[in-house]
């Protein structure tokens, strides 16, 4: 386990010790900045854990080559690109202002950097929401599935996967279903249309990279390996890691107005998802659980649409990472049921 968690520990103490420095020339002081930061990592964590199990489904199908460069230029992006200078580059585009004038903004007054970035939440949440909104129903509508843990519900949602665009199908549906009837302004109406198109076209060109990778020899049985596998497989990774980063980086703003802290906070948090990832592949955990990759894109819907309804509903962070949890652990332990039964029934 020190294996897989070291890095990630060294990064906690690397954080806290910057929390400790930040803290002392800060009015907020020492122990609220460790505290703030120590919470802030424990909410990433229970926002993204779901996150970590879907990692690990397409990474223990990787090559070696390309799972080092995801726990490495991957954990770059998740920690800096998209926890610190994403948020940036949105208020950025948002206020039209330069990237030296925001970090001046996010550094000397927080509350304004911070009222820039809720006023993109539509737009944030529409985007991400609609990408994760697919990667749920794909699992669902995937006419290849073999293991069903809600029975004849799911073994009917895999039938319905015959139809292939049925996943894009329901997710423009939904999108023009929300922005019709949510209580928003037109302003807003058209923000959520292109943004959610945006995180649809996305999802469509990240998931059909395969056919560049595809061996005529091999045939169609490949596709799927190849489809989680090298490039495409790292970008998909890296897209599903983004949308699940966007609630995290809106929630932590519910926390703490320090840009400093927030960023903190969400490194530890990442670097946990990250390891938790490895951790996972390496001990089999998906193997020996055998609905737990269920229970995690039960709760990628879930987060989906807390995400799209978040639009103009205000969803308290606690409930958003309680529900993640909340279908892991019944996922472990309808698992655990299943093994019990076999092993009696042996």
């Amino acid at each position: 386990m020190w294996k897989d968690f070291k890095y990630s520990i060294l990064v906690t103490i690397l954080c806290v010790g910057l929390a400790v420095w930040w803290g002392l020339s800060s009015p907020m002081g020492v122990l609220t900045a460790v505290f703030l930061v120590l919470v802030l990592g424990i909410m990433e964590v229970s926002l993204s854990f779901d996150n970590a199990v879907v990692n690990a489904s397409i990474l223990k199908e990787m090559d070696e080559k390309w799972q080092q460069i995801f726990l490495t230029i991957g954990i770059l992006i998740a920690v800096f690109g998209m926890r610190l200078v994403f948020p940036i580059v949105i208020v950025a585009i948002a206020t039209g202002l330069g990237t030296l004038e925001v970090i001046n903004m996010a550094l000397n007054d927080p509350q304004e950097y911070s009222r820039h970035l809720m006023e993109s939440h539509a737009g944030i949440a529409a985007f991400g929401g609609m990408f994760l909104l697919l990667v749920f129903l794909s699992f669902m509508f995937d006419k290849d599935k073999e293991v069903h843990w809600l029975g004849a519900f799911e073994e009917k949602m895999s039938a319905l996967g015959k139809l292939d665009v049925i996943s894009i199908l329901i997710a423009l549906v939904t999108l023009f279903l929300l922005q019709e009837f949510l209580p928003i302004d037109n302003e807003t109406r058209l923000t959520v249309l292109v943004a959610g198109l945006g995180g649809v076209v996305l999802y469509i060109a990240v998931s059909s990279l395969d056919v560049f990778f595809e061996n005529e020899e091999e045939g169609a049985a490949a596709v799927e390996t190849v489809k989680r596998n090298g490039l495409a497989g790292f970008l998909y990774l890296e897209v599903l890691d983004a949308s699940f980063s966007f609630d995290g980086v809106i929630g932590a703003f519910a926390i703490t107005n320090d840009v400093v802290i927030i960023m903190l906070g969400l490194a530890i948090g990442a670097m946990f998802v990250r390891s938790m990832t490895v951790h996972l592949v390496h001990k089999g955990t998906l193997d020996e659980y055998i609905y737990l990759e269920h229970g995690a894109h039960y709760g990628i819907g879930a987060l989906a649409i807390i995400m799209l309804l978040s639009i103009h509903f205000h969803i308290p962070e606690i409930i958003t990472g309680l529900i993640g949890v909340s279908f892991i652990v019944a996922s472990v332990v309808a698992s655990m049921r299943y093994k019990k039964k076999a092993v009696i029934s042996a």
